[in-house]
C-alpha cells in the first residue's frame, strides 16, 4: 500500500511543478486578448471576459513605422547565419582538440573552458570599443561574426562524441588516402550529427532570446530584432500597450516552441548516445 503511494506523490508533485511552470506562459496568451486596460483589473483569470482580437493586428503593425515582418526577417537572418556559424565552428575545433596532436594543447583547452566561467557583462565593455573602432556598431556583424570562433560549451560537448569514436576509422581513413580534413567531413561529422543537432537547438534558442547584445549594437528602429521590438511596447513615461506587448510575445514563442518540437528527440540523443551507432 505504501509502495502503491509513492508513484501518486511524485505524479502530483509534477504536476504541480508542471502548472507553475505553464501558468506563466498561459496567463501571457490569455492577456494578449485582454483590453490593455483590464490586463491587471482581471489578473486572476485565464478567461478573457472579452476577447480582443485586435491586440494581434495593432501588435503587428510594430512600431516607428517598421512592422513585425521585418523585426522577424531580422531575428531570423541573425540567428540562422549566427547559429550555423557556432555549430560549424565548434565542431572544427571540437575536432582538432580530439583527434589533433599539437604543442600546448591541454593548455589552450583549459583556456577555452575558463571562458565559461566569464559572465558577458565581463567582456561586453572591451568588446563593444574593439567593434567600434571597426565600425561595426549598428550593423549585424557584433552578433554573427564572434559565433564564427566557436562556442566553449559545443565544443566541449561535441569533444565528447568524437573521443567515444574508435581512433581506427580515422587510421582506415587515411589508409584510404584521406586527409585530417577529409576524414573529419566523410567520418567524423556524420557520427556527431547527434551532437550537432543539439547545438543547433540550444543556440536557436539563446540567440532567439538574446537581447542585451541587440541593445548594445542596434540603434536603428528597422534593425531592430523580435526581442527589442517588444521592450518598444512598454513606455514608462505614457501608456503602455499591454494587449499588443502580450500578442506579440506570445507570436515570438511559435518559432522557439516549433523548434522544440521538431528537434525534440535530438536533444536526449545528443546527450546520452555516444557518437558511434552500431
Amino acid at each position: 500500500m505504501r509502495l502503491r503511494r509513492i508513484p501518486v506523490i511524485s505524479h502530483a508533485i509534477l504536476l504541480a511543478l508542471t502548472v507553475s511552470m505553464l501558468y506563466p506562459v498561459a496567463w501571457m496568451v490569455a492577456s494578449s486578448f485582454k483590453e490593455s486596460s483590464s490586463v491587471f483589473v482581471d489578473a486572476a483569470s485565464l478567461i478573457p471576459n472579452q476577447w480582443n482580437f485586435d491586440n494581434y493586428i495593432n501588435g503587428w503593425k510594430g512600431v516607428a513605422g517598421v512592422t513585425f515582418t521585418t523585426f522577424f526577417k531580422n531575428t531570423f537572418l541573425v540567428v540562422g547565419i549566427s547559429t550555423i556559424g557556432s555549430v560549424l565552428s565548434s565542431a572544427v575545433i571540437a575536432f582538432g582538440f580530439s583527434r589533433i596532436r599539437f604543442r600546448g594543447r591541454n593548455l589552450w583547452f583549459v583556456c577555452m573552458m575558463l571562458t565559461m566561467l566569464l559572465p558577458y557583462e565581463i567582456v561586453m565593455v572591451p568588446q563593444y570599443i574593439l567593434f567600434n573602432q571597426f565600425g561595426w556598431i549598428n550593423t549585424y556583424l557584433p552578433l554573427i561574426i564572434p559565433t564564427f570562433f566557436g562556442t566553449p560549451f559545443f565544443v566541449f560537448l561535441m569533444m565528447q562524441f568524437i573521443r567515444s569514436i574508435p581512433y581506427d576509422l580515422d587510421e582506415a581513413a587515411e589508409i584510404d588516402g584521406c586527409n585530417k580534413f577529409t576524414t573529419f567531413v566523410r567520418i567524423i561529422l556524420p557520427l556527431i550529427l547527434p551532437a550537432m543537432m543539439t547545438c543547433v537547438i540550444f543556440s536557436f534558442y539563446w540567440r532567439w532570446d538574446d537581447f542585451l547584445a541587440p541593445l548594445l549594437y542596434l540603434n536603428k528602429v528597422s534593425l531592430y530584432t523580435v526581442s527589442l521590438a517588444i521592450k518598444m511596447f512598454s513606455d514608462p513615461d505614457n501608456v503602455t500597450d499591454w494587449g499588443a506587448l502580450f500578442a506579440m510575445s506570445t507570436l515570438s514563442l511559435i518559432p522557439v516552441c516549433a523548434a522544440f518540437f521538431a528537434f525534440q528527440r535530438y536533444i536526449v540523443e545528443g546527450i546520452h548516445t555516444s557518437g558511434l551507432k552500431g
